[in-house]
C-alpha cells in the first residue's frame, strides 16, 4: 500500500479501503482459481494495481466517462481505474468466464457501483465508450481490429477517444502502421525498476458508425 501512496495521496479514506481490501480479496480467490501468477501475488501493488493505474498518469477520466476494459484477465487494470475514478464507468470484459466470476466478485467485495462485468469476447458488444484500455492482450494492429467499432464519436478529454494500451518492450516496429500513436514510458512517473521497460500507448481512433 505504501508505493500506492507514494504516486497518488490524495486517495479518499473509501479508496484506501478499498485498495487495502483488494490484496486479501485476490489472495482469497487465487486459491480457488489463479488468476494472478503465485510469484506476483505477494507484489500485487507493485506489478498489477500500480501498473494499472500507470493509465491515470497519461489520463484521468472524466466522472460520467465510459471505459472499456478488454481482456481483463483478474480485472486489471479496470478494478484499480475503477477505484480510483469512482464517477467513471467500467465495463470489464473477458471471454474466460472464470475470470470474470473473481472479478463479479472482487467488484462485489469492494462494493464498486460503477462497474459492469460480461463474460464475451469483444467483438460481439456494440456498445461505445471514450476509451478502450487494456494490458497487452494481442498485438496493436488485432486489438484495433476488435475495438474500432467501441469507440465513441465526440473526445471530452484532454487526449484524443481511442485506445489506452499497457505494454512493455520495445514497440517501434508494432506501431509502424499507427503514425498517430504516442508512447508514455512508465518510468517517467514511477521510478521502481519494475517499470523500466513499460509504457502506455495512446491511440486516437476515430468513430466508426
Amino acid at each position: 500500500m505504501d508505493i500506492l501512496l507514494k504516486y497518488f495521496p490524495h486517495l479518499s479514506e473509501n479508496q484506501l479501503r478499498q485498495f487495502q481490501l483488494l490484496q486479501s480479496l485476490y489472495q482469497d480467490w487465487n486459491l480457488k482459481i489463479n488468476v494472478v501468477s503465485r510469484k506476483d501475488i505477494d507484489e500485487l501493488y507493485l506489478r498489477h494495481v500500480l501498473h494499472s493505474l500507470g493509465i491515470a498518469k497519461v489520463q484521468a477520466f472524466n466522472p460520467g466517462a465510459s471505459i472499456l476494459d478488454v481482456g481483463t484477465g483478474g480485472g486489471f487494470p479496470g478494478i484499480p481505474l475503477a477505484i480510483l475514478f469512482p464517477e467513471t464507468k467500467f465495463h470489464l470484459v473477458d471471454s474466460i468466464g472464470k475470470k470474470i466470476k473473481v472479478v463479479e466478485e472482487v467488484s462485489e467485495g469492494l462494493s464498486l457501483e460503477n462497474v459492469r462485468v460480461t463474460n464475451a469476447r469483444v467483438e460481439t458488444l456494440s456498445d461505445q465508450y471514450d476509451f478502450i484500455v487494456s494490458r497487452a492482450v494481442a498485438q496493436m494492429e488485432t486489438f484495433v481490429r476488435w475495438v474500432r467499432h467501441n469507440v465513441a464519436k465526440k473526445s471530452n478529454h484532454e487526449l484524443k477517444n481511442g485506445i489506452l494500451y499497457l505494454k512493455g518492450g520495445d514497440l517501434s516496429e508494432e506501431l509502424v502502421p499507427f503514425p498517430k500513436a504516442t508512447i508514455y514510458k512508465l518510468p517517467t512517473f514511477f521510478e521502481e525498476d519494475f517499470f523500466e521497460t513499460k509504457s502506455v500507448v495512446h491511440l486516437p481512433l476515430k468513430y466508426k458508425g
